[in-house]
């Protein structure tokens, strides 16, 4: 059987790499990772050296000796139940992810894609993934992750000419249509500058603002390359983040990687230890490629969607191939 992790409100994604594994002859099993919690029951248990690691939901069975692989697409916390007294959702929480990484744990010879830990890694680490691209001959923005008002003030006029954006390290949006809430890139200019004293409550990425011909989101599935070109410059609103372009139709376009850019993207993932991977760049308008970041949960579907690329099929044979 194949594991595929995900959560409740993932849609249309889950369905297309379930329905290949199927049809690959592999049982897929849907676990939606929010419902580690009151919502299931668990055992694990040791006696006379053997191990049993179960989980039931509804009422299927779920043993960790049957799982094959696990196709890891994304993790949500579970919440506490809202009649549970607020002095006991700390613990409540606490032991049900404590059962949860043992369940994980109890998995760690098959196959992940990705990998879990190696996930969590390189998302925590954007700097590391600039790092990684530039060694692989991949050119980055300019970039610098602080807290500290005055050096984003001394960056801002060094190193970035007064053209300069700002973002979140993390994310907050789960969608692939980037309507849940988010914090989108935004640029900053000098008034701007004045009003960075809340930066010490919440650090941010800041980046030489690259003056862009289009943006490209890329996937990566084990070697093959899925690229969609969308040009938001038109938009006012979405100049410096195509998620918030409201103010414009446009739409994904199919684009062909340059084989040198696909060569280099691929030395880089396989440096960082990817197996999948949405990765962001930017075409400047002299024609070079920028590397912005990869995310390892990244959104595909609507590649899928508007391109007809096969992401999710190429998902569920690539992770087949790792079994045979």
């Amino acid at each position: 059987m194949i594991l595929c992790l995900t959560h409740s409100n993932d849609l249309y994604t889950i369905d297309i790499v379930m329905k290949r594994l199927k049809e690959l002859g592999k049982e897929a099993y849907r676990m939606n990772s929010d419902l580690f919690s009151s919502k299931l029951s668990f055992d694990y248990s040791l006696s006379d050296n053997k191990n049993t690691v179960q989980i039931q939901i509804d009422d299927r069975v779920i043993d960790a000796n049957a799982v094959e692989a696990v196709w890891y697409r994304k993790l949500w916390q579970a919440e506490a139940p809202d009649e549970l007294d607020d002095d006991f959702k700390e613990i409540y929480l606490q032991e049900y992810y404590t059962m949860q990484n043992i369940f994980f744990e109890s998995l760690r010879d098959v196959p992940w894609f990705n990998p879990m830990a190696k996930d969590h890694e390189i998302s925590n680490n954007k700097f590391g993934q600039l790092s990684v691209a530039a060694q692989n001959g991949i050119e980055t923005p300019k970039s610098l992750f602080t807290n500290n008002q005055e050096q984003v003030k001394a960056f801002f006029y060094e190193e970035c000419n007064k053209e300069m954006i700002a973002k979140l390290h993390g994310t907050l949006s789960r969608s692939m249509l980037g309507n849940t809430p988010f914090f989108p890139t935004t640029q900053i200019t000098e008034p701007n500058l004045a009003g960075l004293a809340t930066l010490i409550y919440c650090p941010m990425i800041f980046q030489e603002m690259i003056p862009k011909a289009y943006e490209l989101r890329i996937i990566y599935v084990d070697g093959e390359f899925f690229a969609g070109k969308i040009n938001a410059g038109q938009s006012e609103r979405g100049k410096t983040d195509w998620r918030i372009a409201t103010d414009i139709y446009f739409k994904w376009e199919p684009y062909k990687l340059p084989d040198p850019v696909a060569t280099s993207l691929t030395k880089m993932m396989q440096q960082i230890g990817l197996f999948f991977g949405a990765i962001d760049m930017i075409r400047h308008q002299d024609g070079r490629y920028i590397f912005l970041e990869v995310n390892p949960q990244g959104e595909w579907g609507m590649l899928q969607r508007d391109l007809s690329y096969p992401i999710g099929e190429t998902i569920a044979e690539k992770l087949v191939a790792r079994l045979e």
